[in-house]
């Protein structure tokens, strides 16, 4: 195809998000359904512990892996060092589980805190073909082989449900899909392991350290409140309130793709000085991510009730005003997310972590406070104030380092495309009694359909590139011409 690297690439992820999200969108559904929200609460309990593990594991030094390997100097050394020092963190990490798996009585009860240290080693194994690929800067690819990871989970996870085997099902499926998807992805890797040096080690450990910090504070951050409803509530509440996040990420879609193709784009361009390349990409991202995430805000709010009770059930239904705050989540993270990841490509780990180190305090102090008193919707407005909180800091200390330039005029765009989307789908509300599934998802389809032919016309540069893509991919013939 002759279309630029960054658009294929954004293609190409953009494919592969859609699947992505629809086999894990209609997995959890099929979960729920058949689990319920206590036995999904202890896969999400588990999946936090791992994450949290698995950062300790990495250290920061997946992340400047990436960095030095995409500045294009001695990459297969830096690929070894990595590897070598990612090796031994995981060592550590595993007899610290071994030792002190007592403590993780949650997950004792049912039968889980066994499988941490095998899907931490799966993980080293899939994570760190997948650091090579992004680091050489192939995304479609990773992509593509993050798809196939997913897609292999889900037909083994559910596989173990219908067998009857539970949470650890789940688990098991999730290890099963990492171990397929390494073996694809191996497959891509230009990388070898070579002889490495001393001065490889220091180079990646100097960019590792904030990093390091910054990572731990997003995943304690992101991962607090799970933590925290588990603590002081129960292991349902804990499964809709994950449920409710993960029906909320349909707004992060266009977020996700953007910075898993311009991460690395970023740090080349920041390591050659073409800062103007850094700003462009940077405003272009935020209105593209905005471009989903404000319309599926007004969207959620109009008929979140009626989805989460049709699509998972009476029980997750009580997540609803969860659902409206957390949508408002997304739309902020947006900021946060590409202003904290801009920091790091720019090689400014240091002043990411600053950020994320405020937040994470505010989050745990919200959270504690919070939890107790109103339930998980203290969760998600603890999060929604300090995602607003890192913005601004994160935006603070990136507007010393490059010009940050919002695009007005598309954004008012949306925001006119969103109105009236809002408008009619809240009028087909109430003319159209929501009885059933069916009912729900054509008034989505239709609201879809308004918006997207809204920012079409409304805006003739977003509308411009998406015809340029279309012609580069040679589908010209199926653009509308009354566009």
């Amino acid at each position: 195809m002759s279309i630029d690297t960054i658009q294929r690439q954004s293609l190409v992820s953009l494919i592969w998000q859609i699947v992505f999200t629809s086999a894990g969108f209609l997995s959890t559904i099929y979960f729920a359904q058949a689990v319920g929200a206590d036995i999904l609460g202890a896969y999400f309990l588990f999946i936090t512990y791992y994450s949290i593990f698995n950062m300790i594991s990495d250290g920061g030094i997946g992340g400047a892996a990436i960095k030095r390997i995409s500045e294009g100097e001695q990459k297969s050394e830096y690929f070894s060092a990595f590897f070598a020092v990612r090796t031994i963190f995981l060592l550590i990490a595993v007899i610290f589980l071994l030792i002190f798996q007592d403590l993780f009585s949650d997950l004792n009860a049912y039968g889980l805190v066994g499988w941490l240290p095998v899907i931490m080693i799966a993980n080293v194994f899939s994570s760190g073909i997948s650091i090579g690929i992004a680091g050489t800067g192939k995304m479609g690819i990773r992509a593509t082989c993050n798809t196939i990871t997913l897609l292999s989970s889900i037909v083994f996870q559910v596989a173990a449900i219908y067998l009857g085997y539970g949470a650890v099902g789940l688990a098991t499926g999730m290890i099963a899909g990492l171990i397929i998807g390494g073996i694809i992805e191996y497959r891509f890797l230009d990388l070898r392991l070579v002889r490495f040096r001393w001065n490889h080690i220091e180079s990646l450990s100097t960019f590792a350290f904030w990093l390091f910090l910054t990572s731990a504070g997003m995943i304690v951050f992101t991962q607090a409140d799970t933590l925290m409803i588990g603590y002081f509530m129960h292991n349902s509440d804990v499964g809709i309130y994950r449920v409710v996040l993960q029906f909320t990420m349909a707004a992060a879609f266009t977020t996700n793709i953007l910075r898993n193709t311009l991460w690395p784009r970023v740090s080349g361009w920041g390591k050659r000085g073409e800062i103007g390349l850094v700003e462009e990409s940077l405003s272009r991202a935020i209105s593209y991510s905005l471009i989903l995430a404000i319309p599926v805000l007004i969207g959620g709010v109009l008929l979140g009730d009626k989805l989460l009770f049709f699509f998972y059930g009476a029980e997750f239904a009580k997540g609803y005003l969860t659902l409206m705050v957390l949508l408002a989540v997304q739309v902020v993270n947006v900021f946060q997310f590409f202003f904290t990841m801009y920091l790091d490509a720019l090689d400014r780990p240091k002043e990411s972590f600053k950020v994320t180190a405020v937040g994470l305090v505010a989050n745990i102090v919200l959270n504690t406070a919070l939890i107790p008193v109103i339930g998980i919707i203290g969760a998600a407005i603890a999060t929604l104030i300090t995602m607003y909180l890192n913005a601004l800091l994160a935006k603070n200390s990136l507007s010393k380092m490059i010009t940050i330039r919002l695009e007005h005029e598309s954004l008012m765009n949306i925001i006119k495309a969103t109105v009236v989307m809002g408008i009619f789908v809240g009028g087909l509300r109430l003319v159209v009694p929501f009885s059933n599934i069916w009912i729900t998802l054509l008034d989505v389809v239709v609201g879809g359909v308004v918006y997207s032919i809204l920012i079409l016309k409304f805006d003739k540069k977003i509308c411009n590139e998406m015809s340029l893509i279309v012609e580069k991919m040679g589908m010209s013939g199926m653009w509308p011409g009354w566009l």
